[in-house]
């Protein structure tokens, strides 16, 4: 039996609270009026000379007060409403009794205002103030967090809205912000230790004895014993797909419980902009609005051509911008679940207060098959690992175009103590929603759906590639790239204008959002075209996907999974853009 750890235990069943910072209501009206209102919790800032606060606050969003990190006093952070092409100055005062950071999530800016303390800058110190200033050279949807250690997760996060020089391409009589996040009551110190010494204790929905007799009812007792085994030797779980859940985490949408239900009014026939951020530490949710069809026309602040779809995962750091149109005059559910199916964000559109929607079931428990391991080599048995020759059976979503697997290299240090998972094939498509996705009955987006408007940056092909293995050891908690920890790898060197490719290889059975600081991620098609622009890019279990990227920014650069305990643990990276023959020696 697995020794338990005594946590604080948040259930997104029970009746919560909420009271002090976080009831964030964002309501703008039509473009170019500003009428904006909001809640006494949550400001919106906007002009050219902005001053920020980082301070300890409390919080009640279960029944207990606990601990947070707060800017001007409030969780999320205030609405930055700036312009394109206006120079920003935003003062940064630290009152916490550490150091502290806000990095501008997926904004171009140079390397000294980007906000990685040890790469960036030394950090803010207690006490002290520094003065971010930056031309906005970019129109969208972003959002700015903390990069010190865990106060990402304790609550300094929040909402950026660039607007567009001209106007919008797509017009809407009314826009929302709605910024998905996760709360714990556990100090997130002793989340990351739990994790360490026990990297499944989240996990509390693994499959169980009567489940393993209906698979023998439904497959046989042949292939259902031989499946368990293989799982059993590669010492993983097939419910593994996230490493913190419900039990430690309550679901915020603009910092409202789901019992509490952030609402968002309109009035019947209005084109509503929704502005969905992921600002959670850990989570990716599935979004749906029942009854409503969405309209995808910007991914990650940057404009695509509008797509229609029932549902689109968001995954940790994505943002992407939607439009929807409610024909009736009744309330319809904003419905975030995680990816483990263990739990909700929720809220509300509606033409009046105190209107609510049916909130749908949960989907059943999402598990990842052996196709999402990529016939994946089990716990440290190197190149002798357990693999199965029928292990691609699940391979894709619905799709009648089924692609071959592409075999893949592993290299030397991927065999080393900080790696027991290797995949031998993986899976280049595109149009793979993913785990828990596929086959559900519903349109949901997947990155082949999306085309940015006016293609890439750069049309030149790129002069040369670097391929990154996502590499992990599930027992010990360790997340690297190409089997180094961060502690332990060089920086990769970027020659200053430079076009390359990045490939990177899910060699682990988590999903992984990727951020490049500073340059943005054209993702291609396994063919080397353009697809959309990105400053995320998740990859999936056994998934190999290619970006380009142009390296017109000189300075040392971040490069790391945005789910932060991975990051923590692991699988960060340094970016160095210099010119050719002009890169620092060694590894600091």
């Amino acid at each position: 039996m697995h020794r338990r750890f005594s946590l604080d235990r948040t259930e997104c069943t029970r009746r919560t609270f909420l009271a002090g910072a976080g009831a964030g209501i964002f309501v703008l009206g039509l473009p170019g009026s500003r009428p904006w209102a909001q809640s006494a919790q949550q400001s919106v800032l906007s002009g050219t000379d902005i001053s920020l606060r980082i301070g300890a606050g409390t919080a009640n969003f279960t029944g207990r007060v606990r601990p947070t990190t707060v800017v001007n006093e409030q969780i999320p952070a205030p609405l930055l409403r700036l312009r394109e092409g206006e120079t920003v100055t935003l003062r940064v005062s630290n009152a916490l009794p550490v150091s502290s950071s806000i990095h501008w999530h997926g904004l171009i800016v140079p390397a000294d205002m980007d906000g990685v303390p040890g790469l960036s800058f030394e950090g803010i110190p207690s006490g002290g103030t520094y003065v971010y200033r930056f031309k906005l050279n970019q129109h969208g949807t972003y959002w700015y967090h903390s990069h010190s250690r865990f106060q990402e997760q304790t609550g300094l996060y929040g909402p950026l809205v660039i607007e567009r020089r001209g106007g919008e391409r797509q017009f809407a009589d009314r826009e929302y912000v709605v910024m998905l996040s996760d709360w714990t009551d556990t100090d997130p110190e002793r989340i990351f230790a739990v994790l360490k010494k026990q990297s499944d204790y989240f996990n509390f929905r693994k499959r169980t004895l009567g489940e393993f007799f209906d698979d023998v009812r439904e497959h046989g007792w042949r292939e259902t014993r031989a499946e368990r085994r293989m799982w059993g030797q590669m010492r993983m779980n097939p419910t593994d797909v996230i490493d913190v859940g419900s039990h430690a985490y309550t679901y915020l949408m603009n910092g409202v419980t789901p019992a509490n239900n952030w609402t968002g009014l309109f009035s019947r026939g209005e084109r509503i902009r929704l502005r969905f951020i992921n600002g959670s530490a850990m989570s990716i949710f599935d979004v749906r609005i029942p009854g409503m069809k969405l309209t995808i026309v910007a991914a990650d602040g940057q404009d695509v051509e509008p797509v229609s779809v029932d549902e689109f995962r968001i995954s940790a750091a994505e943002t992407y911008d939607v439009i929807v149109e409610p024909q009736d005059d009744r309330a319809y559910t904003i419905f975030a679940q995680s990816i483990d199916r263990a739990g909700y964000a929720r809220g509300t559109l509606a033409p009046r207060a105190g209107m609510e929607a049916e909130i749908p079931p949960l989907d059943a428990r999402s598990v990842l098959g052996m196709a999402d391991m990529g016939m994946m080599h089990g716990h440290d048995q190197g190149s002798h690992g357990v693999s199965s020759s029928d292990s691609h059976s699940e391979m894709g979503h619905g799709s009648s175009h089924q692609e071959a697997p592409a075999a893949i290299t592993h290299a030397d240090a991927e065999y080393g103590p900080t790696v027991d998972m290797r995949a031998q094939t993986v899976n280049e498509r595109l149009d793979d929603p993913g785990v828990g996705l596929r086959d559900n009955g519903r349109r949901v987006l997947t990155y082949a759906d999306l085309h940015s408007v006016g293609g890439p940056i750069d049309r030149r092909v790129p002069g040369r590639e670097i391929e990154l293995h996502l590499t992990g050891h599930m027992e010990r908690f360790m997340w690297s790239f190409n089997g180094e920890k961060f502690s332990e790898a060089p920086p990769l060197k970027f020659n200053l204008g430079e076009r390359l490719r990045i490939t990177l290889v899910n060699d682990s059975m988590m999903t992984h959002p990727i951020h490049l600081h500073g340059m943005w991620s054209e993702i291609e098609t396994p063919a080397g075209e353009f697809q959309v622009r990105k400053h995320t890019v998740n990859v999936n279990p056994a998934q190999k996907i290619s970006y380009a990227v142009t390296a017109d920014a000189m300075g040392r650069w971040a490069y790391h999974c945005h789910l932060l305990y991975h990051m923590e643990a692991g699988m960060f990276r340094e970016v160095e853009v210099a010119p050719e023959g002009k890169h620092r020696e060694g590894h600091e």
